[in-house]
């Protein structure tokens, strides 16, 4: 299997507020001037790697000697599929979980907050936002969770920086590969052989650098385009490039020749396999319906997906956000919630195997600016989707909306990201010490987010 190298992250293109975002177009807002979202390319992968070769995108033609060249996933893993749904921009956690028992809410946003009377679910202390609708009954159900006040020690309320380093969750380190990457790497100790499908960032042509280092993964942004572009709909030419691509890759430095086979071979399983499986219906048409809907059927052929990685930017709220009953925030988050359900729903019994973590770089400010937004903050919010969440409320530590609370006029982090990241690890998907994946990390023990397996 080939062994993506890290190339040097590259600065991330300026971005537009407005815009849908999807792993490759970074997005920020007027009057921001800060990047939103991942800085760059955090490894080669294998598609990447077909581009630079000159070979375009890749693609399949069900070859006997490109089947031979599955591998669908790594023998013995039997642990939760993890999805990592990163919200690029700095999300606002309040405005999704809202504190509606807490009266120094109210008086920080008053003009954003949303009202008390429309939130779902109220329990004294948080109720959701309803444009979390579609969400509610997985909060009912005990399968969807929050933790809030969450974020790392230090951290930087630079876009980039924040996110570089959440990703990296090494600090004090020079290491530059991803947290994902290397709790991969820990499942193949053993000569344990890693599977083409086993780790899949859905973010297009960039690999976010939590799965940045040795463990291949598969980067693509839609099933429909990892094809062999060249041959177009003829059998005799597809069948002719491929042999001719094969024949390419049939030797040459490892580098190459192995990870141009994986692609022929991950090309050959997204036609054959992954042709019979079925779309799902009810995700929103955006990049992020779009990216779980194919995800889910990865998941539904059983190619072997252990960790996927999928963006959701366009967060950055300075100015704007709006009301509960419409304007930014309610939109981003009636997207969010209408693809988690739809990725719920799509996959049904199979999520008792699958959990999905949201993820953003910090949180906003506690109180609005001039202008109806949130200025860059500290401590945030995520959220845990699966049938082995112990969902339907806040777990953790709230830090509370009082002056001395507070983080330099932001929400405090009072949770480590490592500790609900790590709980999912050990509890749902089989590991063992966390020394490697979070290097110098002392946890300060379980939050109850999830039930073991």
């Amino acid at each position: 299997m080939a062994r993506p190298v890290p190339l040097p992250r590259t600065q991330p293109a300026a971005p537009s507020p407005s815009s849908s975002t999807s792993a490759t177009s970074a997005t920020t807002t007027a009057g921001c001037g800060c990047p939103d979202g991942r800085g760059g390319a955090g490894s080669f992968s294998r598609r990447s790697l077909l581009k630079a070769l000159g070979v375009g995108a890749m693609t399949l033609v069900a070859t006997e000697q490109v089947h031979t060249q599955v591998a669908f996933a790594a023998p013995g893993y039997t642990g939760d599929v993890l999805v990592v749904l990163s919200l690029r921009g700095g999300m606002d956690g309040l405005s999704a979980v809202v504190p509606g028992g807490d009266p120094d809410y109210y008086r920080l946003r008053p003009t954003i907050a949303v009202p008390q009377s429309s939130l779902l679910g109220l329990d004294g202390t948080f109720g959701l936002h309803p444009a979390m609708a579609p969400l509610m009954p997985l909060w009912k159900a005990g399968r969807l969770g929050a933790v809030h006040g969450v974020g790392l020690p230090g951290a930087s309320r630079s876009h980039f920086a924040a996110m570089e380093d959440m990703e990296k969750a090494a600090p004090g380190t020079s290491l530059r590969t991803g947290w994902l990457d290397r709790t991969l790497g820990t499942r193949s100790v053993n000569g344990g052989a890693a599977g083409t499908f086993q780790a899949v960032s859905m973010t297009g042509s960039q690999t976010p650098q939590m799965l940045a280092g040795p463990a291949p993964e598969l980067t693509l942004k839609r099933l429909e385009g990892f094809a062999l572009a060249g041959p177009g709909d003829s059998a005799v030419e597809k069948a002719r490039w491929t042999k001719a691509y094969a024949a390419l890759h049939a030797e040459g430095p490892p580098t190459v020749a192995e990870t141009g086979r994986a692609a022929l071979a991950a090309a050959a399983t997204i036609s054959s396999t992954l042709g019979s499986t079925p779309a799902g219906s009810g995700y929103p048409d955006t990049d992020l319906g779009k990216s779980l809907r194919d995800l889910a059927r990865m998941v539904k052929a059983g190619v072997g997906v252990q960790a996927a990685a999928v963006d959701h930017g366009d967060w950055d709220m300075h100015s704007g956000l709006g009301a509960a009953g419409g304007g930014w925030m309610k939109d981003k988050l009636t997207e969010l919630a209408t693809a988690l359900a739809a990725f719920d729903a799509d996959l049904g019994a199979l999520m008792s195997g699958v959990t999905v973590l949201t993820i953003s770089e910090f949180g906003r400010r506690a109180d609005e600016n001039g202008s109806g937004g949130l200025d860059h903050g500290h401590g945030n919010l995520m959220l845990a989707l699966g049938g082995g969440v112990a969902g339907g409320k806040v777990h953790g530590k709230y830090p509370g909306l009082g002056a001395s609370a507070l983080d330099n006029g932001a929400v405090a982090s009072v949770t480590d990201y490592r500790d609900v990241i790590g709980e999912v690890l050990q509890k749902r998907c089989g590991a063992g010490s966390l020394s490697e994946v979070f290097p110098g990390f002392s946890s300060a023990g379980a939050l109850g987010l999830v039930r073991s397996r």
